[in-house]
């Protein structure tokens, strides 16, 4: 893979600190084309990311890596830029991007995304009566709009069926809060949304002291 191809600016994008990628996510495309498997095969399902949560390496007791790897967990020690899946609460999926040097364990929730095409598609694994701004808001309703689940974990960003591309626009003006659902650094504010789009999860506003290394 050659240093300047546009996989590897990905892969490097996606090596900065945790904190910063998260914020950095803003605005970017998630896209998805469903595999043969799938009742609507071949259908690219995409949306604009408007929330993240960064689960910083080494210091975040919140981080899946924070106490080293083990079976489940395996996906977020890999390189930047690739997949980390897993099921929560005995109902739904979480979509993670791995972060920074291999092997230390950082990743990005990806909490919201503004549906922009395959909406048809998203509504039927939601339900006809979702409003569109609400069929990928929250990391579980996410998933399930985008088909994603176990299989996808792993999966390289950078090409496949299930891929990231940065916005070629202006960024968009970001807020930041305390993450969600938490019971262990649930103040720290490493949570960013595009406070504009009305696809965002319902959030507090309140900000409390910086994490370490969160000054992305």
């Amino acid at each position: 893979m050659k240093n300047g191809s546009p996989r590897a600016r990905l892969e490097a994008w996606l090596a900065a600190d945790t904190a910063s990628v998260a914020r950095a996510l803003i605005g970017a495309r998630l896209i998805r084309r469903l595999p043969g498997w799938e009742p609507d095969a071949g259908v690219a399902l995409a949306g604009r990311i408007v929330e993240t949560e960064a689960y910083l390496p080494l210091v975040d007791p919140a981080c899946h890596g924070y106490r080293g790897p083990t079976k489940r967990n395996e996906s977020i020690f890999s390189r930047p830029g690739f997949a980390y899946v897993y099921f929560i609460y005995g109902n739904h999926y979480c979509l993670n991007v791995t972060t920074e040097a291999p092997g230390i364990g950082g990743a990005v929730l990806i909490r919201a995304i503004e549906p922009s095409a395959g909406i048809e598609c998203m509504r039927r694994r939601r339900g006809r009566h979702v409003p569109t701004a609400a069929l990928g808001s929250g990391p579980g309703n996410l998933c399930r709009a985008m088909g994603i689940d176990l299989r996808c974990n792993g999966a390289d960003f950078r090409c496949g069926d299930l891929v990231i591309r940065p916005s070629s626009g202006e960024p968009p003006a970001t807020s930041m809060g305390p993450r969600i659902g938490l019971k262990v650094a649930a103040r720290w504010p490493l949570r960013y949304f595009d406070a504009a789009s009305s696809s965002v999860s319902p959030f507090r506003k309140s900000l409390t002291r910086r994490p370490p290394n969160a000054d992305g």
